[in-house]
């Protein structure tokens, strides 16, 4: 009986997977970079909420990366940021701590997605300082710590413990040295910032270097 050579249909079948998977990694890449790009650099809150829609349908059919949570909870922080009712803007925070969860689900040890956390806690805190201070910056700053212990080389925690330091110190009218010494370390690690991951944060510079006018 003639002995039937699946090698080479094994091997083509392998290729054939391999090309699909690539094909599909590229066009994931793609859309995600079209939505980063939109979040960094959009001008309403009209925009922003566009881009997070998509960004969930992504994280949707993609179960297994944080990345598509991670970016809808940043804009959702971003809409929070131009929200001026503290209202709509605890409205906008919930969702972002929404997509937290989900992307700690995938990745609990992400010391990015750890930080986008600390920074929902810093921005409840500007809705009503004098009432939410006690409450919401020390989870600020002890999450910004977490993050911290998780990869310390990550510029953008370092910069967000900054200014949940900078806040605090000028608030009680202490001094802030501390915050800007935090401040000159983010800004080393701006510097030296590297990743193997195409779709790594890369926003936090300009806001530490805003920061670090005060800090002169």
């Amino acid at each position: 009986m003639k002995t039937l050579n699946i090698f080479p249909f094994l091997t083509g079948l392998l290729l054939l997977i391999v090309h699909s998977l690539s094909a599909n990694d590229e066009r994931y890449l793609e859309a995600m970079r079209k939505n980063i790009q939109t979040v960094y650099t959009a001008q309403s809150i009209s925009e922003l909420q566009s881009s997070v829609n998509m960004l969930e349908r992504i994280a949707a059919a993609e179960k297994t990366r944080w990345e598509p949570y991670y970016y809808a909870a940043f804009g959702y922080i971003m809409m929070a940021n131009r929200e001026q009712d503290g209202g709509k803007k605890d409205l906008f925070l919930d969702q972002a701590n929404t997509a937290i969860e989900k992307a700690k689900a995938i990745n609990v040890n992400e010391s990015e997605v750890i930080a986008l956390e600390g920074f929902v806690y810093m921005i409840r805190v500007t809705v009503d300082p004098a009432s939410r201070g006690p409450q919401y910056a020390g989870l600020a700053t002890q999450t910004f710590d977490k993050a911290l212990k998780l990869n310390r080389e990550n510029p953008r925690a370092l910069a967000l413990l900054a200014q949940m330091q900078f806040g605090t110190a000028k608030f009680f009218g202490s001094s802030t040295e501390e915050a800007c010494g935090t401040l000159n370390t983010s800004l080393e690690k701006f510097d030296a910032y590297k990743s193997e991951n195409p779709l790594s944060p890369q926003w936090g510079r300009e806001m530490a270097l805003g920061l670090k006018k005060e800090c002169n």
